[in-house]
Formats: C-alpha cells, sequence, structure tokens
C-alpha cells in the first residue's frame, strides 16, 4: 500500500472513532481550527484541548501532581471566578492544585512537508514548545503546545495553606493566561489559512508550469505579479511572543507497535 493511500486509511479510522475524552466532544474554543485541519487531505486531528484551568485533589508525586490517579474538582474552559474554586476547594482531602494548561493540539501529517508548513505556522503564532515526531511505521505527527502554563499547590491533606486573597491573585493570573491562549489560537487558525492558501495557490502554478513545459505550443506566461502575502505575525505581537517561549522542533522514533 502506497503512503496517501495508507494515510487516507489512517486518517478514516481515526475520524470515525468516538470521542473518549473526559468531555466527549471537541472544545468549542478549537473547533474551527480542527475543522479547517480535518478539512484538508493532508492533515486529520488526533486530539485536542482549547486550554483550562483546573482544580485537582490527589498526591504530588515529586514535584507534580498525577492526573491520571486524582480528582478532578473543577476544570473550565472560561475565566473563572474566586467563589467557584473556594466551594470547589471544600471537597479536597489530598493535594490540591491550581493549573493553567494551554492549548494541546495532535495533528497527524501526510508528509513531512506538509508537518514543517504546521510546525512553522505554530512557532510563529506564539506555540513555541512544538515539535515534529516520525513514527517508524511512517506516521509524521505534529504537537502544538507552549510553555506558559501555571500549577501551584493551594492545600495540603485537605488543609488549605494559602490565603482567599492569594487564591484571587492566582486566578487573575490564570484568567490573563486563559486570555493570552485563545489570541495564540485565533492567529494560529488565521496565519494556518493565509499558509494553506499560498500553498494550494503554489501547487496550482507548478502544474501549470508542467503542463507548458510538456505542451510545445503554449506560450510563455507573464511572471506573477501578485504581492506578497503580509507576515500574519505583526512587529508588536513577535516583541510579545519574543521571550515568552523557547522555539524547539522535536524529532523522536516510535517503537515497531506505534
Amino acid at each position: 500500500m502506497d503512503r496517501s493511500a495508507e494515510f487516507r486509511r489512517w486518517k478514516a479510522q481515526c475520524l470515525s472513532k468516538a470521542d473518549l475524552s473526559r468531555k466527549g466532544s471537541v472544545d468549542e474554543g478549537v473547533v474551527e481550527l480542527v475543522q479547517l485541519l480535518n478539512e484538508r487531505e493532508e492533515f486529520f486531528t488526533t486530539s485536542s484541548c482549547a486550554g483550562r484551568i483546573l482544580l485537582l485533589d490527589g498526591n504530588i508525586n515529586g514535584f507534580e501532581v498525577q492526573k491520571k490517579d486524582c480528582c478532578w474538582l473543577l476544570v473550565t474552559h472560561r475565566p473563572c471566578v474566586k467563589d467557584d474554586m473556594i466551594t470547589a476547594l471544600k471537597k479536597a482531602h489530598g493535594d490540591a492544585i491550581l493549573k493553567f494548561e494551554p492549548l494541546v493540539l495532535h495533528v497527524q501529517c501526510r508528509q513531512l512537508q506538509d508537518a514543517q508548513i504546521l510546525h512553522s505556522v505554530a512557532i510563529a503564532s506564539g506555540f513555541r514548545n512544538s515539535g515534529i515526531t516520525v513514527g517508524k511505521r511512517g506516521k509524521i505527527m505534529v504537537a502544538v503546545r507552549s510553555t506558559h502554563g501555571l500549577e501551584v499547590p493551594l492545600s495540603h491533606e485537605g488543609k488549605l495553606m494559602v490565603t482567599e486573597e492569594y487564591i484571587d491573585f492566582l486566578l487573575k493570573i490564570a484568567n490573563q493566561k486563559l486570555e493570552e491562549n485563545k489570541k495564540r489560537i485565533e492567529r494560529f487558525y488565521n496565519c494556518l489559512q493565509h499558509a494553506l492558501e499560498r500553498e494550494t495557490v503554489t501547487d496550482s502554478h507548478s502544474k501549470e508550469k508542467i503542463n507548458e513545459k510538456n505542451n510545445p505550443y503554449s506560450h510563455k506566461k507573464k511572471r506573477n505579479q501578485e504581492k506578497p502575502c503580509g507576515k500574519c505575525i505583526t512587529e508588536e505581537n513577535d516583541k510579545e511572543l519574543e521571550n515568552d517561549d523557547d522555539p524547539g522542533i522535536n524529532v523522536t522514533i516510535f517503537p515497531d507497535d506505534y
């Protein structure tokens, strides 16, 4: 089976499966982004989270709480208010952790070139911890993510260790991060649209040149007079992102059974 046919089979299988996430559906904040990717023949999404504020109750293992074995006391994809957090904290019996998690999006790509386009757009949009992984079976994955998260312990063995004033302060920071995350998602969506449109035009021009070359009677076409598309990232936005995250690309070889 050729690579393109195998990719189409993987895509059909993935998109036909039931959503096994806690919510059971795509988050509202990334619905358009997920649709944009899944409508393209060269991409499909395997998992996504638009970003969220949550309160976990469990045991801290080393320096972080393990979500797998803990209780989720509060989860919201919208700004969180102090009263809701205090109410949720009263249910804690172990070590309660306040967390903000930014967008996480996993996309399987048909070719490495497609992954590189997606990765470049993600980096330029502020998701500077994004990376590409290549599996032994040929699966090419892009993980879109950033590092502007937040994780703060609030209670220990059910006892609140901070003041309500400090909780209010932390929620303001978490809500600000949530708003910044929303802006980055919008920026990513718009830049990705432009990048894919340019790619489509480039592919179209390449095919035209091939046809011209194969046709001895065709006249040479005039050079493309279109002005280059403007940058998706303004200088002001670029300065905001400059020191926030470190850009990086990860290349990982998965085991044979991946």
